[in-house]
């Protein structure tokens, strides 16, 4: 008996695999006889797909070498999943932009629901509840809405200053500190909360349960339970069932997350302590509306979501802009000229000069281009119908991803290294972005901000912060190479890292930051000197100026 159950396991393993072949077989001739071809792509193997190409630390990597083989629209599939990555920023516009009516769905998540992380505005599907959150969204962080922060910010990048001056070789605490005083003002903008400080009770829960929905929202975790989920339906008391405990605890600090600033703001409210905030005017438009419960679900939700979201690609990129500086000094002079010459030196620069900044302004889009700090664009993208596109066929439920990325020591790249766009794209140079008369053109590099109806949206409060920051400091400080023992220069040996930013980088400093549930690629651990630009200026020289211009702003 046990001599013919060997001989035919492997006699059904092997029939299994030749029907599916045979079916596979069929169905692409049937489909090839009726509609375009799919986009070229790696050939799959059968069950797993192209599991065993991918790099899942670094999956960016993957897809960028194959744009040098496939071109800008890869296929390929991901055990039962369609995947095609979008490696040129023209073939995102069209199909993202463009055609987004059938582009801005989500694909689902195994972990989303059980783990309770399906409140957050990024993971919904396409549909009336994430119109609701757009809609609530865009009342307060539209480009109109988010002028009325600017002071609040200019703030905060005065104290950066202060901080630097004072402990200038702190200067990524520092940073990933800016970072939280700019989520203090995303507090007060959504929950007319005031943040108290590094203990903030607020902050402090935000930061625990982000650091949860990180470890729920892992590729791996959603995986497993997607392959698995009767691993939930296991007792919290049954061991191995780490999952379901995982859940259960994340459930139960989402929803604290969601209900203890939202109850603060209620009870101000109903007290008449509180001012306009996303938060209060919503419940007031919203709610007179219909009256109808959904839109106070709606509103806590998107509230919860705007302040556990940003943080991490702010920090990464100001980390990536003082390397900039650092590896590019003559960069750095141009635009400290600039500056020189439109602010002067009595005071510090401020909004209603960003238009006569021209090469200042090319500077932060050169460094979202050089090195984007979301590799992919943000959550991938899902077709709602089949299309076709270039001549080729996506069908429906076909995950999209797009590729902003390049790969290290190699002359190409996707959509931020294009080298068909941005010629020499390994180089910093901002000039790519302005007119030979010294204008800005009409180029951006937002793709790190993401496409479509799903965009960022907050970007026009992120863009101010960075700006705001990045301007102060080159308006004060030089940042070249560190010195060695005999005062030369040391070489900069970069090392990118790839993963949660502020979580692993500012532990150390014990900050109470939060972080994304997205990776992001970060410069870390690079030797930078940090001198004012002009001598025998000090900390309270500096207080001092900032103190005085402050006093302009409410």
């Amino acid at each position: 008996m046990s001599q013919s159950i060997d001989i035919r396991l492997p006699v059904l393993t092997v029939s299994a695999f030749l029907a599916w072949r045979i079916g596979y077989s069929v169905l692409q001739g049937i489909r090839s006889s009726t509609v375009p071809p799919l986009p070229p792509g790696p050939r799959p193997l059968p069950f797993l797909g192209n599991a065993l190409d991918i790099d899942f630390n670094k999956p960016w990597f993957t897809y960028t070498k194959w744009r040098a083989i496939y071109g800008d629209l890869v296929y390929s599939r991901l055990l039962g999943q369609q995947i095609i990555v979008l490696n040129s920023e023209e073939t995102a516009r069209v199909l993202l932009d463009q055609r987004s009516a059938n582009y801005s769905d989500r694909p689902p998540i195994a972990t989303v629901e059980p783990y309770g992380v399906s409140f957050s505005t990024v993971l919904l599907p396409h549909g009336v509840t994430w119109r609701l959150h757009r809609r609530l969204f865009h009342q307060t962080f539209r480009s109109e809405a988010a002028l009325s922060y600017r002071p609040m910010q200019l703030r905060k990048a005065h104290q950066l200053l202060v901080d630097i001056s004072e402990e200038p070789d702190m200067f990524e605490a520092h940073l990933g500190r800016h970072v939280f005083a700019i989520s203090s003002i995303i507090m007060s903008a959504v929950y007319c909360y005031e943040t108290t400080g590094r203990d903030d009770p607020f902050v402090e829960t935000v930061k625990r349960t982000m650091d949860l929905i990180v470890e729920a929202t892992s590729p791996e975790k959603a995986a497993i339970l997607g392959a698995m989920p009767w691993l939930l339906r296991l007792p919290s008391w049954f061991p191995g069932a780490t999952f379901k405990r995982g859940a259960i605890i994340c459930q139960q600090a989402t929803k604290e997350m969601i209900d203890t600033p939202f109850k603060h703001m209620s009870d101000g409210m109903a007290s008449g302590v509180v001012g306009s905030c996303m938060a209060t005017e919503s419940l007031k438009r919203f709610t007179d509306e219909d009256g109808s419960s959904q839109w106070e679900t709606a509103i806590k939700d998107a509230c919860a979501t705007a302040f556990g979201a940003g943080s991490e690609t702010t920090y990464a990129t100001m980390l990536v802009f003082v390397l900039a500086m650092v590896l590019n000094p003559e960069v750095q002079e141009l635009a400290q000229a600039e500056i020189d010459l439109v602010v002067g030196s009595d005071r510090l620069p401020d909004f209603g000069d960003r238009s006569s900044l021209p090469y200042v302004e090319a500077v932060l889009r050169e460094t979202l281009r050089w090195h984007p700090v979301s590799p992919l664009a943000g959550i991938p993208h899902v077709a709602t119908e089949s299309d076709i596109f270039g001549g080729y066929f996506i069908p429906k439920g076909t995950t999209l991803i797009a590729n902003n990325w390049w790969v290290p020591n190699a002359c190409f790249g996707a959509m931020s290294r294009n080298e068909a766009k941005y010629p020499d794209p390994s180089k910093f140079k901002p000039e790519r972005f302005l007119t030979p008369e010294g204008t800005l053109t009409g180029e951006t590099a937002t793709f790190g901000f993401g496409f479509g109806r799903r965009i960022c949206p907050g970007r026009h409060l992120a863009d101010a912060s960075i700006w705001s920051a990045m301007v102060c400091m080159l308006a004060i400080f030089r940042f070249a190479r560190a010195k060695d023992d005999e005062g030369r220069d040391t070489e900069v040996e970069i090392q990118w890292s790839h993963g949660v930013t502020l979580y692993v980088v500012l532990q150390a400093y014990d900050l109470p930051l939060f972080t994304s549930p997205f990776y992001n690629s970060y410069p870390r651990n690079f030797p930078c000197r940090i001198v004012p630009r002009v001598p025998g200026f000090n900390s309270e020289k500096l207080g001092m100026l900032c103190t005085e211009q402050t006093r302009d702003y409410p």
